[in-house]
């Protein structure tokens, strides 16, 4: 059964920094896409970042340039780091692993999912 799990989230001042890691187990999911979406109750999951199997990366427009996406297939793990967060990017984060070997920002195209670790970023 493959599992994802994330961790390194917390409460962080704005303008402070995180980087949130996704360490997968159960099978390989170096051939495959992986993604991070995030959670503001009240609101649908939102795409934050995708990665590609070739480490091809795309980002949602409210992040490109702050955030980072990285992978590490010896790992079997990937990484989210995080700069100049603001309150706005307060949210459970989630990753997930993709369907196919190129990201998607559609939550439909994520097989597996971990169980989210909470950003909170105060003002």
């Amino acid at each position: 059964q493959a599992q994802l799990v994330e961790s390194g989230g917390g409460l962080v001042q704005a303008g402070g920094s995180l980087r949130l890691s996704c360490a997968a187990s159960g099978r390989t999911f170096s051939s495959i896409a992986m993604g991070w979406f995030r959670l503001v109750p009240g609101k649908e999951r939102e795409f934050v970042a995708g990665i590609n199997w070739s480490e091809g990366t795309g980002y949602a427009p409210s992040v490109k340039g702050r955030f980072n996406i990285s992978r590490d297939n010896a790992k079997n793990t990937i990484y989210l780091q995080m700069n100049s967060l603001k309150p706005e990017d307060t949210a459970v984060y989630y990753c997930a692993a993709g369907r196919s070997p190129y990201f998607s920002t559609l939550f439909s195209a994520y097989e597996y999912w971990g169980q989210g670790t909470q950003v909170t970023v105060s003002s």
